[in-house]
C-alpha cells in the first residue's frame, strides 16, 4: 500500500498519542502544499505498522509516545522502510537522547516549541536533501553532542563487529562466538542501526573512527 497521492506530494506519517496535536500537525503540513500525511499513530505498535504499510517519506515521530522506546522504534521503523527520513519531536533539549537517536539513525530533531514554518522546512529538507541533518535545538545541547560511545553497542554488539572487521562471515562469526547465525544477523542489523551505517565497511569504518573497536581488528582470516 502507498498512499502517496502524487508523486510531488512528501508522504508523511504523523506519530504522537495525542490525538489533537497530531491533528494541528496534519493542519500545519497539509496547508502548507506538496505535503499529505499517509497516515497517523498514537504508539510504537501501531506507527511501525502504518510505517510498513504507508512507506512515507518522512515520518513525525515523538519521543515519548507509548510502547517500545524510541531508538527501538526508530530502528524497526528503518528496517521496514528505509527511505523514510525520520524526524523527532520533542519537549527535551538534552544532549544525551540526541546523541543516543542521532546513532539510531534519525534525519532530524525538533523542539515542539519550534514555528510551524521551521517543521514544513525540517520536512521539505529531510525528503529533498538526503545527506541533510535538520537539528532544531540549544547551542548548549548540540556542543555536547558526542560521536557513538562504547555504550552505543552492546558487548555482544562489539564482538561481532570485531569479527566483521576481520572479514569474517555472518556463518564463520556465528561458529566462532557460538551463536545461531540468525542471531549474528540480527546483532549486525542493530549495529546498522545504532551506527547509521549503510554497509559492513561503513559499520567497520564508523567505529574505527569512533574507537568503538581496536584497529587490529581489521584484516585477518578464520
Amino acid at each position: 500500500m502507498n498512499s502517496r497521492t502524487t508523486s510531488a506530494e512528501i508522504s508523511v506519517v504523523l506519530v504522537d498519542d495525542h490525538a489533537l496535536f497530531r491533528e494541528g500537525l496534519r493542519e500545519i503540513l497539509e496547508s502548507a502544499g506538496g505535503i499529505s500525511v499517509a497516515g497517523e499513530a498514537g504508539d510504537s505498535a501501531t506507527a511501525v505498522r502504518v510505517v510498513a504499510e504507508t512507506r512515507p517519506d518522512v515520518v513525525l515521530l515523538d519521543v515519548e509516545i507509548p510502547g517500545d522506546e524510541v531508538t527501538e522504534t526508530v530502528g524497526r521503523i528503518r528496517e521496514l522502510s528505509p527511505h523514510s527520513g525520520i524526524i523527532i519531536l520533542s519537549m527535551y533539549d538534552g544532549p544525551h537522547l540526541l546523541t543516543r537517536l542521532l546513532s539510531a539513525g534519525i534525519r532530524g530533531y525538533l523542539l515542539k516549541s519550534v514555528h510551524r514554518h521551521e517543521l514544513i522546512s525540517a520536512v521539505r529538507s529531510v525528503h529533498e536533501e538526503p545527506s541533510r541533518l535538520v537539528l532544531a535545538v540549544s547551542r548548549s545541547s548540540l556542543a555536547r553532542v558526542e560521536a557513538p560511545s562504547a555504550g552505543v553497542l552492546s558487548d555482544k554488539e562489539l564482538e561481532v563487529l570485531q569479527l566483521a572487521a576481520q572479514a569474517l562471515s555472518n556463518n564463520q562469526i556465528a561458529r566462532r562466538l557460538g551463536l545461531a547465525e540468525a542471531t549474528v544477523k540480527r546483532h549486525m542489523r542493530n549495529i546498522f542501526v545504532k551506527l547509521n551505517a549503510a554497509s559492513r565497511i561503513d559499520a567497520v569504518n564508523k567505529a574505527l573512527a569512533a574507537s568503538l573497536i581496536p584497529p587490529q581488528s581489521r584484516g585477518g582470516e578464520d
